[in-house]
């Protein structure tokens, strides 16, 4: 079969005759972008933090590409910080940064633009928290009654609380009491008690010597320690 001449191509068609003409080289090629990559995916932000995600686009050479990155389903739009380029002129490289409140599912849009075409791709992403450990904190600690006869009874009393999303009861937290004697620097354990429904707990021991009091909650898998605030209770004698 002879070889066809470059820069015409000829065929019948139902009696038409189709003509293309140029060389190869001559030839325009097609306008492409595509989303090839997505570091990491899902993209997970540490709570109270910020990480951030790297786009990888491949376009046709020659083309001018952008990205743009939205939530799914809001209005907002949050463009393409940090951009770079990879050097060899059709693969693109985009870093956008993002915190523990993008968390939701997400949408990367790369336009890519030459000779006044446009070519665009889509394509979807999540953004995670990763749920660390909750804060938490002892309020309205009390030491009762102040002041107290050596040998009676003195009682115990706060509320554990953990931030989930608000300020909540944490039911079933071991909190320890510690006593520290007044002329004293070091602080020595008293007891131990489970914080009941709505963070409530309570304690006692007997008075021995004045000095101050402390609530402290050391904390689990799922949640910080915290400490409250110290109470200072005198103790007097009998004879007092």
């Amino acid at each position: 079969m002879k070889k066809i001449a470059a820069g015409l191509i000829a065929a019948t068609m139902g009696g038409a005759l189709l003509v293309t003409g140029g060389t190869a080289a001559q030839a325009r090629t097609a306008l492409d972008v595509q989303i090839q990559d997505i570091q990491p995916d899902p993209v997970v932000v540490a709570k109270g933090g910020e990480t951030t995600a790297t786009f990888f686009v491949e376009a046709t050479k020659g083309a001018k590409v952008e990205l743009r990155v939205e939530p799914v389903g809001n209005m907002r739009t949050f463009a393409a910080k940090n951009v770079s380029v990879i050097p060899n002129g059709d693969n693109w490289k985009f870093t956008v940064p993002f915190t523990s409140g993008d968390e939701g599912n997400w949408r990367a849009i790369a336009t890519a633009s030459k000779d006044n075409e446009t070519d665009r791709d889509k394509s979807t992403f999540e953004v995670t928290v990763k749920g660390g450990k909750a804060d938490t904190r002892i309020t309205s600690f009390r030491a009762n009654p102040d002041p107290v006869k050596k040998g009676r009874t003195i009682w115990f009393s706060g509320r554990l609380q953990v931030d989930d999303e608000g300020w909540d009861g944490l039911r079933g937290g071991e909190v320890e009491i510690y006593f520290r004697a007044s002329g004293s620097s070091g602080w020595k354990y008293v007891t131990s008690t489970d914080s009941r429904w709505g963070g409530k707990f309570s304690a006692k021991t007997r008075a021995w010597k004045s000095g101050t009091f402390k609530a402290v909650y050391d904390g689990d898998d799922d949640t910080n320690g915290s400490e409250s605030r110290t109470d200072w209770v005198r103790v007097y004698s009998w004879h007092h």
